[in-house]
């Protein structure tokens, strides 16, 4: 059994309209509640859920020594009509390049949905999540 990993603690300062300086350890963004300046927090948790799932993919077939070459994926999410406006579905698509067999990229999806990605596995899991992929050699 792994030890625990130790808190995550972030930090906003508030600097004018709806901006926040965002810091965790040695990471900064800026959060802009209006999208301007930066990321909202909406769509910072959309940078952050496709990144998770994404890193779990490259890892798990990289640990399979698959001939991955490279990977993109697309985020759509669809909001709920009133605040507070929450993910009610959303559709990740991944691009793999290389060639790696078509079961290697299901179960890496599908280990990175039931198992590994921290991020999905915080949010509200009556959020319908869908995954698709395109190989391409």
């Amino acid at each position: 059994m792994t030890a625990p990993k130790p808190p995550l603690t972030a930090e906003l300062v508030w600097s004018d309209g709806l901006r926040f300086g965002a810091t965790s350890g040695p990471s900064a963004i800026v959060i802009d509640a209006d999208g301007k300046d930066g990321p909202s927090p909406l769509q910072a948790a959309a940078f952050g859920l496709a990144g998770c799932m994404a890193a779990d993919v490259v890892s798990l077939l990289q640990k399979g020594r698959h001939p991955l070459t490279g990977l993109r994926t697309s985020l759509t999410a669809e909001r709920a009509p009133d605040p507070p406006r929450r993910f009610v579905r959303v559709a990740l698509h991944f691009h793999v390049s290389g060639g790696v067999p078509r079961e290697a990229v299901e179960r890496a999806i599908q280990l990175s949905r039931d198992t590994y990605c921290s991020v999905w596995h915080s949010m509200r899991q009556d959020i319908e999540l869908t995954t698709t992929f395109e190989l391409h050699p």
